[in-house]
């Protein structure tokens, strides 16, 4: 299983950047796996050698979608990104956004989802502290973890 300690996770980066590789960092919550997010991550492995997802804890998740979420442990939200073709590593992190991971392990490129804007991207400075590059990907049309959720 390739789910990585954050201190793990920085050795591996280092590692797979001296052997010449780049280094695609994206996250999310991932609380129920869909198709948008399969598309996501297939585009976000793409853009390099090496996809990174920095994964929500349940605190975290809990902090941002409210005290119902997640629906699924962080563990097995883990265990189900690791065993995806496009995802190479996972690494769970406690904090609101994945900024402080960003400036530890220091990809060449985070991707964001389409529903994002380079200027709503709270980590987009600590990429630009040390010369990562930002990639907003297509935004997939389906329904979103939260609408799936309400027709349940």
């Amino acid at each position: 299983m390739s789910v990585l300690s954050r201190e793990d996770a920085k050795q591996t980066v280092d590692q797979l950047k001296t052997a010449g590789k780049t280094v695609v960092f994206t996250n999310g919550c991932f609380d129920i796996l869909h198709i948008g997010h399969i598309r996501y991550l297939k585009e976000a492995r793409e853009l390099g050698d090496v996809l990174i997802v920095g994964l929500n804890s349940d605190a975290s998740v809990k902090k941002l979608k409210g005290e119902k979420r997640p629906l699924i442990q962080q563990d097995q939200r883990a265990e189900v990104l690791d065993s995806l073709e496009s995802v190479d590593y996972v690494v769970i992190y406690d904090e609101n956004t994945p900024e402080q991971l960003i400036r530890e392990l220091k990809p060449g490129i985070q991707a964001k989802g389409g529903d994002y804007t380079p200027e709503q991207v709270p980590e987009k400075k600590a990429l630009e502290e040390y010369g990562g590059r930002l990639e907003i990907l297509k935004l997939v049309d389906c329904d979103s973890t939260t609408d799936i959720i309400s027709k349940l």
